[in-house]
């Protein structure tokens, strides 16, 4: 992200600000980790949403898993190559 603009106000602020990892996602991507959140994880109530079977969704879910671990393993080396260390918005897996 280049800049970013409130309308209301017309204060800007410009900068090279990576996007968070779930904005990276695609549309369909975002729309089914959004509908897994609030149906609290449920890959049941996930599969009767879709009309899929409970496998379909699991691998759905976990095809999403992996595009996400790429687009932070990216991140992770983008800001060690340029210096940054550390990004305190990424989440680890070490809890």
């Amino acid at each position: 992200m280049v800049e970013l603009a409130c309308p209301g106000c017309s204060t800007s602020v410009r900068g090279d600000y990576p996007l968070p990892p779930l904005s990276r996602l695609g549309g369909e991507d975002q729309q089914f980790a959004l509908a897994f959140v609030l149906r609290s994880g449920s890959l049941k109530e996930m599969a009767r949403l879709y009309g899929v079977s409970y496998p379909t969704v699991r691998n759905r879910l976990d095809a999403l898993i992996e595009r996400l671990g790429a687009i932070i393993e990216s991140h992770e080396r983008d800001a060690t190559a340029a210096g940054e260390g550390e990004d305190a918005d990424v989440p680890s897996d070490g809890g």
